[in-house]
């Protein structure tokens, strides 16, 4: 699938990674629809881009950034789901076992939000025609190294980031009957939000145990990774790390 001229949601797009996407794609001619919680995507708006204030758990508010994005645009074509939370807390910690809404609030947006957004946004592309062995649709996933090397008090965030690894394949097999790909993606350590309130000499410490490049990634990069699944039709049912070859400790 060409990005020129088609039209993608983005989960998370106002910020880190999912900004990253917003930018990469529009660059390339695409319209995109935004949607996250914050109101700085509304400052991303323009001729090509929307912003729809929108938390991924309620399906209303997904419901109606879909229907933005057909309106605005004339059909839905991808979506990459970007929105996430992290919290670093032990499953018993000083004051006792870990609280369980804090937990299911962790997978709440990153497992059942990435299901939620991909349900609707999916059932919006089936209405559009296309031709044998053309995409009707392309839909990314953003898990996380986590999910495979979790990290101790990351137990609520490698949870949520592996159920999203696991929804990959039944989806792609599910959707395949409709020409819809799924692919996932699980970036390493990447220099996002979720970084920046860290000193400089943490964020350098982090980016150094990666092998290579020892350094954090960039959101550009895994911008440039969603931009080449959409392109490359054999991506299917997959997870791709985009990590430097690192493998977390366990702290």
């Amino acid at each position: 699938m060409e990005l020129n001229g088609r039209t993608f949601i983005v989960t998370g797009g106002a910020s880190g990674l999912g900004a990253a996407c917003v930018a990469e794609f529009a660059r390339a001619g695409a319209n995109v629809v935004i949607c996250d919680v914050s109101e700085r995507g509304a400052a991303l708006a323009g001729d090509r881009v929307r912003f729809a204030l929108t938390d991924v758990t309620d399906e209303a508010q997904v419901r109606a950034a879909v229907r933005m994005a057909r309106d605005e645009f004339g059909a839905l074509h991808g979506l990459v789901n970007c929105a996430g939370v992290a919290t670093a807390e032990r499953a018993i910690g000083r004051e006792g076992p870990q609280p369980l809404e804090r937990f299911a609030g962790v997978v709440e947006v990153n497992l059942i939000g990435t299901f939620n957004v991909i349900r609707l946004a999916a059932a919006e592309m089936l209405e559009r025609e296309v031709g044998a062995g053309e995409d009707r649709g392309v839909i990314v996933c953003t898990a996380s190294v986590a999910a495979y090397d979790g990290q101790i008090g990351q137990a609520a965030y490698a949870a949520s980031k592996g159920g999203v690894v696991a929804l990959v394949l039944p989806l792609a097999r599910e959707f395949a009957q409709h020409q819809i790909r799924v692919i996932g993606i699980a970036p390493g350590i990447f220099d996002t939000p979720m970084l920046a309130g860290l000193p400089e000499a943490a964020r350098e410490s982090l980016g150094r145990q990666t092998p290579f490049p020892a350094r954090l990634g960039r959101p550009q990069e895994y911008a440039a990774l969603a931009r080449h699944v959409v392109e490359n039709q054999m991506l299917n049912g997959e997870v791709i790390r985009l990590d430097g070859a690192i493998r977390l400790a366990p702290r």
